[in-house]
């Protein structure tokens, strides 16, 4: 905020701000009948969007009182953008033009470095950027370096002019006395479309304002890393010499790396770039559709990738650098959704983002669908394809076990310390090894004469090599790989053993694999209070009747008692024993898949309760997500809220995980966002309130009978029973035929719950869009259906 004062002596406080182009109309208001008179008419919006640099000058009232607007070539048909500098010579005997200028602060250093080859300088991570480490290299530290400063580093040679040769091959050299320190090969961008239509663009650009041939993509990029400073530069004269308006630069994940184009560094494209968030598809069926399909063009399926922009308005626009390290524990939905929000701030660079997790990045792994699992549909492998978070994420493979709170670094399986200045803790719960309770089942026994505590102790012996407790993805490849190689062809029985949708997931992708289902046993842990496999009762008949049509055994409320007839190392495992609420059960075991006894990894809560943070059978956090260490913030499953908050029923395992680590990072970001407006304080007594979220709870798989399955619902108070919901019901197709739909309208007539049930894949991103819908807004679809109009919701 500036005072300026009128010649007339009125004084008026005004901010000087980049345009946006909301400003549009108010600029137009600006030019005079005089000045539309001399330059014609301008299209503002144009304007805007083809400038390197636009700035606006608003009053207190955010009035619009100047503007103006900066090219780096004369504007008009008057002279080629790639040519006006020998025709500035020809007509205004300009000596010399230098089409990239240094900033001002660089020429201070030349008396200083003239004996000298670098400077250097080091700044504390948590201190903000000043405005003259721009013109300075960053020098990337490994993750594991405890040094609390980050090092930056100007090369004398950095202080010499950089010029650019174009070649109509749309190749372009940058040159240092003679010498090539930098080189951009771009092709013409054959997939606006494509690109249009899947990701956001249109956030950072007005679409309709660039030509198709004004599109470009990055295909090489190499840069002396001296020149780092000038990268911006380079990029804003490379697009005036091709004549182009945006460029564009696509990631690929690992298994299409050979798509990728050579880019060295990368950082020097990301540092000018601004990353596009890819949008929600609508999944059409084609088939039915014909030649009322949308373009072959933008329903073509592509490898994936990430996208990020350069266009001529934001190669000027500057970047607030975070060097502080933000160390994230834990690949689990929250984790991920947290990271993203990160990734995603155009105007801010995480330099110093880690990524600690057991099996390293989740697509890392090939996402063939190798099952055994059900999903939250938060990230498929596409999605995770289309985040830059490969780019912007340091991946540390292993587990945490231990931390540092005095010295502030988390220790990894591997022995490494990787340091942090904010720990974020999101491990989620995992499936944990069952232990026998160790009863003789040769007498009879019943669970309810177990011990207390005999079911919740922890397994500290080998675990046999058949057993598999499933928990992500990389534990259900090594499961297929060794059911293959191991199990498929041979005559003993699987063992399927807790009471989540993951066991039915698990017994259909063994009958998938071609196991016979009288070889399989599913047997069912006593379930929880309050809770069921599938919420459906009508899913769950036919579930049923599907595993007894394939002759798959079931077994209800049983506890494991012995393996291996209480053998102490039972490796391989041969047999295993349970007790029930009537005979013990023996079963012969090839292979016994563990689903049960879900809870905190037991490093994990080593690394927890040795540093004495708060935990109460999870970590205890605030209602801002903080432990009791303000360095230190958890979130998603593996927390509950403290006691004082007297809400023991809710907790954030009932939320939808991908919506709370999107609201953990908006809770973080002011500490490193300068334009965001100071908060309002709360009203007295909300920091007694524990946040609620909004966002569906989802689940989904493949049920036996080769049903997809989708579950959608509001969250839930843990614990709680509610009534059934009859009322505001429209139901159509049946579960025997496999195309069942169900919807649950609540008082409000919006969508509350959905449910499908269908032998063809679903369309599920289509169907989430559903949730929270008026009715009235799917064309009055109680009424119609009331009026027997309505006979299949998948039409």
């Amino acid at each position: 905020m500036r005072t300026l004062t009128s010649p007339s002596g009125q004084e008026e406080a005004v901010t000087v701000r980049r345009s946006e182009s909301a400003d549009a109309q108010g600029i137009d208001s600006l030019i005079t009948p005089s000045a539309q008179a001399v330059f014609g008419r301008v299209n503002v919006i144009h304007l805007l969007e083809k400038a390197n640099l636009a700035v606006t000058l608003a009053n207190e009232k955010d009035d619009i009182v100047a503007h103006a607007s900066f090219f780096d070539h004369p504007l008009g048909d008057l002279v080629d953008p790639a040519h006006w500098e020998p025709f500035l010579q020809k007509h205004f005997r300009a000596e010399k033009c230098a089409e990239i200028f240094c900033s001002v602060k660089c020429v201070c250093l030349v008396s200083a470095c003239q004996n000298l080859d670098f400077c250097i300088i080091t700044v504390p991570m948590l201190s903000p950027e000043f405005l003259l480490l721009q013109n300075f290299l960053r020098v990337p530290h490994r993750i594991t370096s405890l040094l609390p400063y980050e090092l930056y580093i100007f090369p004398r040679t950095g202080l010499r002019w950089v010029i650019l040769d174009g070649v109509p091959l749309q190749a372009f050299v940058a040159q240092v006395d003679g010498q090539v320190v930098g080189i951009l090969i771009m092709r013409d961008e054959q997939d606006v479309e494509y690109i249009r239509a899947h990701y956001n663009i249109e956030n950072f650009i007005y679409f309709s304002h660039h030509r198709y041939e004004e599109h470009a993509q990055i295909r090489h990029f190499v840069l002396n890393p001296s020149f780092q400073h000038f990268s911006k530069h380079l990029f804003k004269e490379v697009l005036r010499l091709a004549h182009k308006s945006c460029l564009y630069h696509r990631m690929y994940p690992p298994d299409c790396s050979q798509e990728n184009s050579c880019v060295h560094h990368l950082d020097f494209v990301l540092n000018c770039a601004v990353p596009v968030r890819p949008r929600r598809q609508i999944i059409y069926p084609l088939e039915e559709l014909g030649i009322n399909a949308p373009s072959r063009r933008i329903t073509e399926d592509q490898a994936p990738f990430a996208v990020s922009l350069i266009s001529r308005k934001l190669t000027m626009e500057p970047k607030v650098s975070v060097n502080a390290r933000i160390v994230v524990v834990g690949a689990s939905d929250t984790g991920l959704s947290f990271l993203e929000v990160l990734c995603f701030c155009p105007h801010l660079r995480f330099n110093n983002l880690t990524l600690i997790s057991t099996h390293g990045f989740p697509s890392d792994c090939n996402h063939e669908d190798v099952g055994f699992l059900s999903t939250s549909h938060a990230y498929s492998s596409r999605d995770l394809a289309q985040l830059p978070l490969h780019s912007y994420v340091s991946v540390m493979t292993g587990k945490m076990v231990g931390i540092n709170r005095m010295s502030k670094y988390v220790r990894v399986s591997g022995g490494e310390k990787v340091p942090y200045d904010h720990l974020i803790l999101c491990t989620g719960l995992q499936y944990q090894v069952p232990c026998p309770t160790g009863v003789d089942v040769s007498q009879p026994v019943t669970n309810s004469q177990l011990p207390a505590q005999s079911t919740h102790r922890r397994y500290t012996g080998p675990v046999p090599s058949n057993l598999f407790t499933l928990n992500d993805l990389h534990d259900c490849m090594a499961a297929h790989r060794w059911l293959c190689a191991n199990f498929v062809e041979q005559e003993d029985n699987a063992v399927v053993y807790g009471n989540s949708i993951d066991v039915f997931t698990t017994v259909e992708t063994l009958l998938s694999l071609g196991v016979q289902g009288h070889r399989i046993h599913l047997v069912l842990t006593p379930p929880e209070p309050a809770a069921s496999c599938l919420s459906d009762p009508d899913v769950e008949k036919a579930v049923v009747t599907a595993m007894s049509k394939a002759e798959v055994q079931v077994h209800r409320n049983c506890t494991l008692a012995q393996m291996n007839h209480g053998e102490k190392h039972p490796d391989p495992l041969t047999s295993v024993s349970f007790s029930n609420d009537a005979e013990p059960l023996h079963l012969q075991c090839g292979v016994f898949f563990n689903l049960s006894n879900k809870g905190v990894d037991y490093d994990a809560f080593k690394s927890i309760n040795n540093s004495f943070l708060v935990f109460d059978s999870r970590l205890v956090i605030n209602a801002s997500f903080h432990t009791s260490d303000e360095a230190i913030c958890g979130a998603g499953p593996l927390t509950k809220y403290s006691r004082s908050y007297y809400t023991d029923e809710w907790s954030q395992a009932n939320f939808n995980s991908k919506e709370v680590g999107q609201e953990l990072a908006a809770m973080l970001l002011p500490l490193f966002d300068p334009t965001q407006e100071p908060a309002d304080e709360p009203p007295p007594g909300a920091d007694r309130l524990v946040p609620l979220y909004k966002q569906a709870k989802i689940q989904g798989g493949k049920l036996p009978g080769g049903f997809n399955y989708l579950h959608v619902s509001k969250p839930r108070a843990a614990n709680l029973t509610e009534p059934p919901l009859q009322d505001r019901r429209i139901v159509t197709g049946r579960v025997e035929t496999g195309n069942y739909f169900c919807l649950h309208l609540d008082c409000y007539e919006l969508v509350e719950t959905l449910t499908c049930l269908s032998l063809k894949p679903l369309p599920v991103y289509n169907y989430l869009s559903l949730y929270g819908k008026h009715q009235q807004l799917l064309g009055q679809l109680l009424t119609r259906y009331n009026q027997g109009l309505i006979h299949d919701l998948y039409r």
